[in-house]
């Protein structure tokens, strides 16, 4: 069954989400109440975790299928769970999207991520389960 997908840090870059995928998918701005999004010392992504009072802005993509939410899980890995959560478009409405939320909490920096401090090209060139999309 295909799903919604929210993004918060590399995924919503065009570079890192469509070489990691097979499908092409509609994307559209959405943001995740209830959470907040730092950066993780020593590496160029972020994670999110519960934080009343606070938001998360991203990038929504629709009905994404069951292989490339596979690809997805592998790519993220085990220090992300992925749950299901309300997220607002930007006509205010809500649906429900999966989203890779971080598990170690004491590992996080203080410091927000910033999408637009993000280092694209050293990610790919860098993070090894994105070494993939060098050729892709």
């Amino acid at each position: 069954m295909s799903a919604h997908i929210f993004t918060y840090g590399s995924l919503m870059f065009a570079e890192v989400w469509q070489p990691l995928v097979g499908g092409r998918y509609r994307s559209e701005p959405a943001v995740l109440p209830g959470y907040r999004r730092f950066a993780v010392p020593g590496v160029a992504y972020p994670g999110i975790v519960a934080a009343p009072a606070q938001e998360v802005a991203g990038l929504l993509y629709r009905d994404v299928a069951p292989d490339d939410l596979a690809r997805l899980d592998l790519f993220e890995g085990a220090e992300y769970r992925r749950d299901a959560l309300p997220v607002t478009l930007a006509d205010g409405s809500v649906l429900v999207a999966e989203t890779y939320v971080w598990l170690d909490h004491g590992r996080l920096s203080d410091d927000a991520w910033l999408p637009e401090a993000f280092r694209l090209r050293e990610f790919i060139r860098t993070y090894a389960p994105a070494s993939a999309l060098r050729d892709g």
